[in-house]
């Protein structure tokens, strides 16, 4: 059992987290990297930002070349290998950009995008392009045209901030935008899609907490891809945002050669759920990024592996596998089906234990 006090007395101030981190190139050099690693990580980095918190790149196991932490966010030569097919902007966050910082691809609810920074570049992200652009952090004049659009739209119900990470902002700007959404009367929930409390924990703050409280219904949406990102201090991270009343759901990205097996995906999704109180979500398939082919898996594997987890895990431990469709199609499930065949009311359909069983329909008149 983790003593949270502890664990909470122990935790260093995120800011000095962040410094004592990778935030350039330059940085790169400072790493347990052979020569050859190093300067392939560089070249790599030029392409896209590299950044990582202290606290996440004292997870890695610098002796395993292929550790799970190290190929999430350690330039790989990999990267500079673009693929045809891949994109830009895989989901087309930009083509349903009607006004700047704002994406509305569903009717009920849009992204809002406070900043492009975050605290950690994961390099598997499906908007590195955007993160790689200068000078785009949060300011509220940025921020205006996106709030009076969601104000004029009546059928939003849900903000959900993202971006970059908006927990990678000062309590006060984030109670500033809280504040500018709360105020819009048709709005009802607000979701963040977060990093931080994977990658610096530490920022997970009574301040924090309180810069997002408010009137609306708050669901923090994390993003944990193995469970060596799980640890005391993530715990007390996840504790502190249940306490305040907060939903915690995870989505994660299946990784070639991080979680693409069902014991290393068996043991995160438990250990979100029985540890930290976070309700797996989404499993993603991995997006068209450029540069990323080395860590997609098949849509066949990924299938395979969320039907073997059917079978060892309780359903509110279980993902949804899914596909963000380019072109704005949306999140659509790819889970096995296990209808093997109907005729009429009369149904042939695969169990867990793999038998196929009949099922007859009877519905009343």
């Amino acid at each position: 059992m983790t003593d949270v006090k502890d664990a909470t007395r122990a935790a260093p101030d995120w800011q000095d987290d962040v410094r004592q981190g990778v935030r350039h190139v330059r940085d790169l050099d400072r790493l347990p990297l052979s020569p050859a690693e190093r300067a392939a990580a560089q070249e790599a980095a030029s392409r896209h930002k590299v950044r990582a918190p202290k606290a996440y790149l004292d997870l890695i196991d610098w002796n395993d070349p292929a550790d799970p932490i190290r190929a999430q966010v350690i330039p790989s030569p990999d990267e500079l290998d673009e693929a045809e097919g891949e994109l830009g902007d895989p989901i087309a966050d930009h083509e349903f950009s009607p006004v700047p910082r704002l994406t509305h691809r569903h009717a009920d609810r849009v992204l809002l995008f406070p900043t492009y920074q975050c605290a950690v570049y994961c390099r598997f992200c499906f908007r590195k392009e955007s993160l790689t652009s200068i000078g785009r952090g949060y300011t509220r004049e940025a921020l205006e045209p996106a709030l009076a659009y969601i104000a004029d739209h009546p059928e939003i119900r849900e903000v959900i901030l993202t971006g970059g990470d908006p927990l990678s902002l000062p309590d006060k700007a984030l109670a500033e935008i809280v504040a500018r959404v709360e105020a819009i009367a048709h709005v009802r929930l607000l979701r963040i899609h977060t990093r931080v409390p994977v990658a610096l924990p530490s920022r997970i703050t009574s301040g924090l907490v309180a810069a997002l409280q408010g009137r609306l219904m708050v669901t923090v949406v994390t993003h944990f891809n193995h469970a060596r990102e799980i640890t005391p201090a993530t715990e007390v991270a996840c504790r502190t945002m249940r306490q305040a009343g907060f939903v915690l759901l995870n989505q994660s990205v299946l990784l070639k050669g991080v979680n693409d097996s069902v014991e290393v995906l068996e043991e995160l999704c438990r250990e979100l759920m029985y540890r930290l109180g976070v309700k797996p979500y989404y499993l993603h398939h991995g997006d068209l990024a450029r540069g990323m082919a080395h860590r997609r898996t098949t849509i066949a594997q990924g299938q395979a592996l969320v039907e073997a987890l059917r079978a060892r895990l309780s359903g509110i431990c279980n993902p949804v596998y899914v596909l963000d469709l380019p072109e704005g199609g949306g999140k659509v499930p790819l889970g096995p089906c296990p209808i093997e065949g109907r005729d009429g009311e009369s149904w042939r359909i695969r169990g867990l234990d793999g038998k196929v069983r009949d099922y007859r329909e009877i519905v009343g008149e």
